[in-house]
């Protein structure tokens, strides 16, 4: 078979074991090339890989501009999710490689481990589990989120499933999004309001947006600093979010009373000063990581990909 039928497969989920959709890209005809199973490809195994591959189903490791330069024959990337920011756009532009998104596959995976970890947090789930197991007995005093204020920022596929639960658990939403949808939710318990309003009101708030354009810091210094005392901070969005130092001084001081998280940068974090951290409760990026969400964006990417290539 011609290597421009060729097609990279590097997603973590993907590699550990067959998937039926890859398979079905197989039976249109094409090879398939995986990276290293289970693992976030290096730059350096994604430029001996990609060379002579027509297409790309990838996850969320980073591609580079040099990954680019070697992609000769690339023609389009196929994510396996929505989010594009570890991919150079301005480079694949260049080289008129087309990119593609999973739309809304693992929104409800995702949203479903954001509301786990916030009852994780509410609940001190994890320090009592851990205390048990270690001999002790732990009891750390809970709150519940009936009457609570619950802050979103972004409000997309993720977003705004997570606004509908969190509305259906008896809480208030005031929620951000610059395109503000229609989210059928009763305005009683729902309302628009600004970035800076709800960090300063939320009691626990919730992250499902993207980086910011500019390369700012979300949540930077200025931001946590207006926080209400006992915060419980949510992010299954992306790490640089937050401002990392800010973040760990408010964690310290007791402002921000839990952090719960599923992304960090790098993965796996090298360091675990927050990681590690007695306030923060990390998962390792399974937001869309369930059977489901994976059947789900496994299927669409395939599918972008045989109409892109066709």
């Amino acid at each position: 078979m011609s290597a421009a039928a060729r097609i990279l497969v590097t997603p973590r989920s993907l590699t550990s074991e067959p998937h039926p959709d890859i398979e079905r890209l197989r039976e249109r005809g094409f090879d398939i090339v995986y990276c290293r199973a289970g693992q976030i490809p290096s730059e350096d195994e994604l430029v001996d890989l990609v060379p002579g591959c027509v297409g790309w189903l990838a996850g969320v490791e980073p591609v580079s501009p040099r990954v680019v330069e070697a992609a000769d024959g690339l023609k389009v990337i196929s994510r396996n999710g929505v989010g594009i920011d570890n991919l150079p756009a301005d480079a694949l532009a260049r080289r008129g490689v087309r990119v593609m998104i999973a739309e809304g596959a693992n929104a409800p995976g995702v949203a479903e481990l954001t509301i786990g970890l916030m009852f994780a947090a509410m609940r001190s789930i994890p320090l009592a589990d851990a205390g048990i197991k270690a001999g002790t007995w732990p009891r750390r005093r809970g709150i519940e989120i009936r009457g609570r204020s619950v802050g979103i920022i972004g409000c997309g596929a993720i977003g705004r499933e997570v606004a509908r639960m969190v509305v259906a658990l008896g809480a208030d939403v005031i929620a951000f999004d610059p395109l503000r949808p229609d989210l059928d939710l009763p305005p009683g318990r729902f309302a628009w309001g600004e970035i800076d309003g709800i960090v300063a009101t939320a009691e626990i708030l919730t992250l499902h947006c993207p980086l910011p354009r500019d390369g700012s810091v979300l949540l930077d210094r200025r931001r946590l600093s207006t926080v209400r005392d006992g915060l419980i901070l949510v992010n299954t969005a992306r790490a640089g979010l937050v401002d990392e130092d800010a973040l760990i001084g408010a964690l310290d001081a007791g402002r921000i009373a839990g952090y719960a998280t599923d992304v960090f940068e790098p993965e796996p974090p090298v360091s675990l000063r927050l990681a590690g951290h007695e306030r923060v409760i990390a998962t390792s990026h399974i937001g869309g990581f369930t059977t489901e969400s994976v059947d789900r964006a496994t299927r669409i990417a395939a599918d972008n990909l045989i109409a892109a290539l066709s």
